[in-house]
């Protein structure tokens, strides 16, 4: 079996069968992905994470078919319908799809009209409609049939029961069914209708009350905005291909002799199976099919953007001031060592009160620099943000001390975590949540992955989609982030050390208790003490985890412990310590990388242990630079329409780009303002936490909407009356407090059959609204 799934898979992913088979291997002996991508090239070829990833999913997909196969050949046994012939039908079938195919005419089922006909003694009748259609008079063979005592009063009635059976039988038929699926996605339109008298309850969905696209060409984001609709009871959403072609597909599998009085029984038996039975059978799958892509993309988005957000720049292990802004409950302040622990707290109204109480802030914030040797201050970047940095400021402290707004959606969610409990049990939520902004300043990844990753506010939809396909997804963009940068095994915390590969929350948590009880790691050896972490576990991890200053130098090193022998061998041939190798690269320039290859460790790995010796332990994120936000502009009222401002991106969606430029609302980069080219994606062009320069284009203080734009010349101050005029060009808006789609691609369009739509026309403001909406739920 597993050869089977082998040769399809490397076939699907166009892989050689030998790299799939190797990774299968690995998978099936417990290695992880980041494990088996960064230690086992040679094994697999040098697959990196997404191709090993792929393989993982697509024999986990092979497996759950596979085990349907042998449920549906158990079931057909017991029940003493398994032929030879449909044995093999049912062993050959590659597809679930196929596989369901082969068993819906011997599915157990409810009572039918088909079954009802049946029992009344009608199937011989259907039997001779369908097979004699050619010759035979329908009024004169069904006349036998006619029985009070069966519930068959006349011919008529004879008639129509022969005809629910050949429905039925159409309806289980392979080829129809196949030949209508294709029917489907290459011509049904999704359309969307009002639901009667759901006008005001649906007003976010106006967009939606008379809709229609292909579904081939529908984009996931509007995909999912119609079905929530649905679901609240506003829209009316079906998938239905040309009527006319699919009663085709029917006629010219089933009727045989066109004209005849026994063929158009036939025809209407095939009529009827469309209407009634196939045609709303086929509606699911492609109903069910389309969601999968839609949460597919969906969950793309968000992990792309998780992806982002975990790898952002690190300030690294500094003395941190921390502030949560508030006006009129005050600034909760705390202040945290180089390794993120709490030295003390504080409340100061730097923002509100008197003029004494302001004097009386800057004295603390003052004492606090000077006392515990402050190297950077973080502000929260909610409420009264702008303002407590301009305090900061007004303070004149030391120009080598960054003043930075540190992004803190989901800090409140953990602050009330279990998790902040457990690491401050004695402090109230404030406190916690002035110490999760300081430390994301210092070390974004470590911070971020104790929050469940839908609520740091990016990705869309993710109330919409399949939210174990969509932790699956999270889960692994987490891992895969952790395991990149690697992790300082002293200071960790049980969190962090959970996505680590081979471990997870039970040994991470053993590791923390031995590191309390017997003190810091002094050697990644030590590790093989931990309660349960065995050689296996061992292996997985060792290579990811860092011991800061260990006398190991390789111990702080992304080498992995399987291979010290080897490096303690390039030193011996050297005349020289690992020490040296590690401080001199003229020594590490005398290695000859291939008089080390042997059966188990070729160049790739080799020239993986020398880029380490460069560079022992080195961050894969890029290099920490403060952001500053434009002096001045602290307001919406501030704004006017033709500045150009610094920004930060904080969220890329299918329909554009939110953009912080400091006035305490994102603004909206619509998908037609990112670039002075057509943008399909916005992700080609922006990601979470990039550093861009944006024109204001238009301001509505009265909703409190940012318009704004990346292009070089930007038409300003468009007027909503105009945009949004009954001849118009419209941008589908929000639905069901989701964000919106982006317009779809201008080859897409079919004005015929849905409205038109311009990528210029705007309508962002709607578009914001909708999404922040999506994020308070």
């Amino acid at each position: 079996m597993l050869d089977r799934f082998i040769a399809r898979i490397a076939a699907e992913l166009n892989l050689p069968a030998a790299k799939v088979s190797a990774t299968a291997r690995l998978l099936g002996e417990s290695a992880t992905v980041p494990f088996i991508a960064r230690y086992r090239k040679e094994v697999t070829g040098s697959l990196d994470e997404v191709a090993i990833t792929s393989i993982r999913d697509r024999l986990a997909q092979l497996t759950e078919l596979e085990q349907r196969r042998e449920a549906i050949l158990k079931s057909l046994s017991e029940r003493q319908l398994l032929s030879d012939v449909l044995k093999v039908a049912v062993e050959g079938a590659d597809t679930l799809s196929a596989l369901e195919d082969l068993y819906a005419p011997f599915r157990p089922k409810r009572r039918t009209r088909a079954t009802i006909a049946k029992e009344a003694g009608l199937e011989p009748l259907a039997d001779l409609l369908f097979n004699e259609q050619a010759t035979i008079d329908p009024l004169a063979v069904a006349a036998p049939f006619v029985s009070l005592e069966k519930s068959v009063p006349d011919v008529a009635a004879a008639l129509a029961g022969a005809r629910d059976i050949l429905a039925e039988r159409f309806s289980e038929d392979i080829a129809t069914r196949s030949r209508l699926r294709e029917l489907y996605w290459e011509s049904a339109q999704v359309r969307s209708k009002l639901m009667t008298g759901k006008e005001a309850e649906g007003a976010k969905f106006k967009d939606y009350f008379d809709w229609t696209e292909p579904v081939s060409k529908i984009p996931s984001h509007r995909m999912l905005a119609m079905r929530r609709g649905e679901e609240e009871g506003v829209l009316l959403v079906r998938i239905t291909p040309p009527e006319e072609s699919a009663i085709a597909i029917l006629e010219g599998l089933f009727v045989q002799a066109r004209g005849t009085p026994g063929a158009e029984q036939v025809r209407l038996a095939a009529v009827d199976s469309f209407k009634r039975l196939v045609g709303f059978a086929i509606e699911a799958e492609v109903r069910i099919e389309s969601k999968k892509r839609a949460d597919q993309e969906a969950i793309r988005v968000f992990s792309e953007n998780l992806r982002e957000l975990l790898l952002a720049p690190a300030l690294g292990q500094k003395n941190v001031l921390a502030l949560d802004p508030g006006f009129r409950t005050g600034c909760k302040t705390v202040v945290l060592d180089r390794q993120g622990k709490l030295l003390h707290h504080d409340v100061i109204y730097a923002t509100a009160g008197g003029t004494h109480q302001v004097a009386q802030a800057g004295e603390k914030v003052r004492d606090f620099v000077t006392r515990f040797a402050i190297e950077a201050i973080a502000i929260g970047n909610g409420t009264a943000s702008r303002e407590t940095e301009q305090f900061i400021r007004s303070l004149h402290l030391p120009p080598s001390i960054p003043v930075v707004l540190v992004n803190e959606s989901g800090a409140s969610i953990y602050s009330a975590s279990e998790v902040a409990r457990e690491e401050f049990p004695s402090e109230d939520v404030t406190v916690r949540g002035s110490v999760s902004i300081g430390r994301r300043l210092m070390d974004p990844l470590a911070e971020l992955v104790k929050l469940d990753p839908k609520s740091i506010g990016v990705g869309q939809y993710q109330h919409d989609v399949d939210p174990n396909a969509l932790q699956r997804g999270l889960d692994d963009v987490v891992v895969s982030c952790v395991n990149r940068v690697g992790v300082e095994l002293n200071t960790a915390s049980k969190q962090l050390l959970s996505y680590v590969s081979g471990l997870g929350p039970s040994l991470a948590a053993n590791i923390v208790s031995h590191r309390n009880e017997h003190g810091p790691f002094r050697s990644r050896k030590e590790l093989l003490k931990v309660s349960r972490l065995g050689p296996k576990a061992f292996e997985q991890c060792a290579g990811f985890l860092r011991i800061h200053e260990a006398e190991n130098p390789l111990d702080s090193s992304a080498v992995h412990p399987e291979r010290y022998e080897l490096v303690d061998a390039m030193a011996s041939d050297l005349g020289c310590a690992v020490s040296d190798l590690v401080r001199d690269g003229g020594l590490r320039g005398k290695i000859r990388p291939e008089k080390y290859v042997t059966n188990e460790v070729g160049l790739p790995t080799l020239k993986d242990i020398l880029d380490e010796l460069a560079k022992p332990g080195r961050d894969p994120r890029q290099r920490f630079e403060v952001f500053a936000f434009q002096e001045g502009v602290e307001k919406l009222e501030h704004l006017q329409p033709g500045m150009k401002l610094p920004g930060i991106v904080t969220n890329v969606t299918a329909f554009g780009a939110f953009v912080d430029i400091g006035v305490h609302q994102d603004g909206l980069v619509h998908v037609s303002q990112l670039a002075d080219r057509f943008v399909k994606d916005p992700a080609e062009v922006v990601k979470v936490g990039q550093k861009v320069r944006v024109t204001v284009t238009e301001v509505d203080l009265a909703r409190k909407r940012i318009a704004l734009s990346m292009k070089a010349n930007p038409q300003i101050g468009v007027q909503r009356e105009q945009r949004t005029a009954p001849n118009a060009p419209r941008s589908p808006q929000a639905s069901g407090g989701r964000p919106p789609g982006r317009p779809p691609d201008r080859q897409a369009m079919r004005p015929a059959t849905r409205p038109s739509i311009d990528p210029n026309a705007g309508g962002w403001n709607a578009l914001a609204d909708a999404f922040d909406q999506a994020k308070k739920q």
